[in-house]
């Protein structure tokens, strides 16, 4: 008997179209029973490793790239005892759920319009007692000393926006965009107060060209460029970038546009991959699971781009000869003779 692999998991998440549960990849492969499987996923020992070792062979790497940080929550209200499941914001939601949290690193080449996942993390205080800004600064590490992958901005959500983070940036060199929460306080000049960075006056010159600020806890001193991006008559964002040269709205909101590549791995990731589908109880096949359906995502993108396609129209299309032949021939009629 063949020994399962988590390949052959793999390739069950690409094919599959709606059902991705273990009985179901029990019920199509002879060989295989749910209790083969599920020994499989409790005992595999993935890591993101095996997740960037795999995608360093696709990357299209330019001294222009930018690195995106982001986290999303797997949604699992439905789901009482699965060990990883904790009550958390999903953005998605708008609303605190049950689910999985999942610290991402996206590598983005502006220069082919191509995103990558490069690194993730599984947000599980409760086991390592890290934090999410702890699991970007790990993955930082990573890409800075064992990756070593070029690029030049980082973009990130405002919960990632710690002087933590951003003076780890500013040590490597690198620049960074990212939005500031409306209460965050900021002041203009030494001599004036702190105030709430949505409460500041801007003229149409600063609304323009930006204005230096200092942000509230970091050293004395230190400034950085704040902007006010109009985004919607409802949404309005308040951007700080390091790159002190930087002196136009305009540009500063095309950058931080380029943040939205995450947005659109995450929403990829859970339509084509079945990621929220696992129901396993134990940590580690949830987790062996999440780097599975990250595997599925970087070969179907891999295909896609071959193919001058994109990652939705290829897995819908495993189905077209079998529609061709239902239609030719029916195995179930509407209208029997």
């Amino acid at each position: 008997m063949t020994k399962l692999t988590h390949e052959d998991y793999c390739q069950f998440l690409l094919v599959s179209q709606t059902n991705f549960t273990q009985t179901y990849f029990a019920d199509h492969r002879e060989d295989v029973s749910h209790d083969d499987l599920n020994r499989m996923m409790r005992h595999a020992k993935l890591s993101p490793r095996d997740l960037r070792d795999k995608v360093r062979g696709e990357l299209i790497l330019s001294e222009n790239g930018y690195v995106l940080f982001d986290d999303v929550v797997l949604d699992k209200n439905h789901s009482f005892a699965i060990e990883v499941v904790r009550r958390q914001w999903s953005g998605n939601a708008k609303k605190v759920i049950k689910g999985i949290g999942i610290v991402t690193c996206v590598y983005v080449n502006p220069d082919e319009n191509k995103f990558w996942i490069t690194d993730f993390r599984i947000y599980d205080p409760q086991r390592d007692g890290k934090s999410k800004i702890n699991h970007v600064l790990d993955m930082w590490q990573t890409l800075i000393h064992v990756a070593q992958i070029p690029f030049r901005t980082v973009l990130m959500d405002s919960w990632y926006a710690t002087m933590k983070i951003m003076k780890q940036i500013e040590t490597d060199q690198k620049i960074y965009y990212c939005p500031l929460k409306s209460n965050r306080q900021v002041s203009l000049t030494p001599q004036t107060p702190y105030q709430r960075v949505d409460s500041i006056e801007w003229s149409d010159h600063t609304l323009s060209t930006g204005q230096f600020v200092h942000l509230k806890q970091f050293p004395k001193g230190h400034q950085v460029k704040l902007f006010r991006i109009v985004l919607s008559t409802q949404r309005t964002e308040y951007v700080v970038t390091n790159d002190i040269t930087q002196d136009s709205a305009s540009a500063t909101r095309e950058e931080t546009r380029i943040r939205w590549k995450i947005e659109e791995f995450h929403r990829q990731l859970k339509q084509i991959s079945g990621i929220e589908a696992c129901q396993c109880r134990k940590q580690r096949a949830q987790r062996n699971h999440v780097l599975c359906a990250m595997l599925v995502w970087v070969r179907l993108t891999q295909v896609a781009q071959q193919r001058h396609t994109n990652v939705y129209q290829l897995k819908q299309g495993l189905l077209d000869d079998y529609i061709r032949a239902e239609l030719r021939n029916p195995s179930i009629s509407f209208c029997p003779a």
